[in-house]
C-alpha cells in the first residue's frame, strides 16, 4: 500500500490540526492504518491506529484524550484530528500500514510514506 500524508504545519500550543493520509493499493481495504511520529533525537512513537475491520481505535499514551483517528474507506483516507496540541507533539508524522496485536499494540510497521511536519510552539 502507498501512503501520502498531508496537513502538517506550525501552530501554537492549544491549537488543533487535522492530518490526512491518502492510501492506495490493491489490498488497502484489509490494511490496519494508523500514525506514528518521530521527533529529532527520539525514537519512533506510536500515535494511533484503526483496524481494517473496524472497532475501537488505539492510541499512544501521550495522545489519549487529545487525538482522534478516523477512516473513510470510500475515499481511501485516514485522518488524525489533533486537539490541544503541546510543544512535545512536535514531530514528523507518518501514516502507516500497521500490524496490530490482539490488544492493539503495534507489532510491525509494514509500510509508510513521506511524513508531514507538525511544529507546536509555546
Amino acid at each position: 500500500v502507498q501512503l501520502q500524508a498531508s496537513g502538517g504545519g506550525s501552530v501554537q500550543a492549544g491549537d488543533s490540526l487535522t492530518l490526512s493520509c491518502v492510501a492506495s493499493g490493491r489490498t488497502l481495504i484489509r490494511e490496519n492504518l494508523g500514525w506514528f511520529r518521530r521527533a529529532p533525537g527520539r525514537e519512533r512513537e506510536f500515535v494511533a491506529a484503526l483496524r481494517w475491520s473496524g472497532g475501537s481505535p488505539y492510541y499512544g499514551d501521550a495522545v489519549k484524550g487529545r487525538f482522534a483517528i478516523s477512516r473513510d474507506n470510500a475515499v481511501s483516507t485516514v485522518y488524525l484530528q489533533m486537539n490541544n496540541l503541546k510543544p512535545e507533539d512536535t514531530a514528523v508524522y507518518y501514516c502507516a500500514a500497521i500490524v496490530l496485536t490482539s490488544s492493539g499494540i503495534p507489532a510491525r510497521y509494514k509500510s509508510w510514506g513521506q511524513g508531514t511536519q507538525v511544529t507546536v510552539s509555546s
